[in-house]
Formats: structure tokens, sequence, C-alpha cells
């Protein structure tokens, strides 16, 4: 960060008082800028005994399968953002959402929220990030082209 989204002066990175780490901090108005880690929404899918997985349309990993996720939106649950991207993916809409799990990815300062719910039904298709949209079988599942291995 190179300058104050409140009042556009330069920021420098300093620890404020009272703190313990550094951040940006603009001098001319005082704002402290805190950067905090994206929570990422996300769902597996599941028909029977199959999950829904997304072949990516975008980078990263343009072309590897996934599970249908995406960063959370202000003002939204990490359960409506995983029923929310779940139908931005992959065009289905599922129902009785339950905490999967939760992944804490300080390396690239990511948090995960996997959701594991039903679809409502087969009427699935690749939305604008996904080339191809399909059920697999666990034994089906294209594990060495996964995005996250």
């Amino acid at each position: 960060m190179n300058y104050c989204s409140s009042c556009g002066a330069p920021v420098r990175l300093r620890i404020p008082e009272g703190d313990n780490r550094p951040r940006h901090v603009c001098d001319t108005c005082g704002v402290i800028h805190y950067q905090n880690p994206k929570v990422v929404a996300g769902c597996i899918a599941e028909w029977g005994d199959q999950i829904l997985l997304c072949r990516r349309a975008i980078e990263p990993r343009y072309g590897y399968w996934t599970l249908p996720a995406g960063f959370l939106e202000n003002g939204e649950s990490t359960y409506a953002g995983a029923e929310r991207e779940t139908l931005e993916e992959a065009n289905a809409r599922v129902r009785a959402l339950q905490l999967f799990a939760e992944f804490s990815l300080p390396h690239i300062d990511q948090v995960y929220m996997l959701y594991r719910g039903e679809l409502l039904d087969l009427d699935f298709a690749p939305g604008d990030e996904s080339i191809d949209v399909r059920l697999f079988a666990e034994h089906e599942i294209p594990w060495q082209q996964l995005a996250s291995r």
C-alpha cells in the first residue's frame, strides 16, 4: 500500500501506538489501514454418492477441477457465500448446508469455509468461471487434475 484510501496522502509502514504489528499508517489523517485475511466460502454439493466439481475457466489453475468456491462478499454470511458461489460457478442450487471444514492458510492470508449440501436437481451448467461442471463418484475424481491438492 502506497497511499491512504481516506485522504490520498502517502502511508508508511510502522507499529501504531498500542499495537504490536507493522501497519500502513497515514501520517496526514491518522488512519491505520488494517489488512486482514480473505474468507473463501465453498460447497461440497452432493447428489447421492457423487459430488459436483467445476473445471476452472480462470487463473489461477486454469483447466483444473475444483469445488465451487470463492471470496466472500461484504455483508454476506459464509453460508450464503457458499450458496452464491455454487450458483455462479455451476448454475446449481443447493440446500441443507452444513459446515464441513475450515482451513486457515496464513501463508496466503486466506481462510476457507467449506459447506456440505445437497443439489436440489440436476439442472446445472458451467458459469462464467467454469469450462465444465460434472458429478463425480469418489473413485472417478480426477485427483491429479485438482486445483488444490
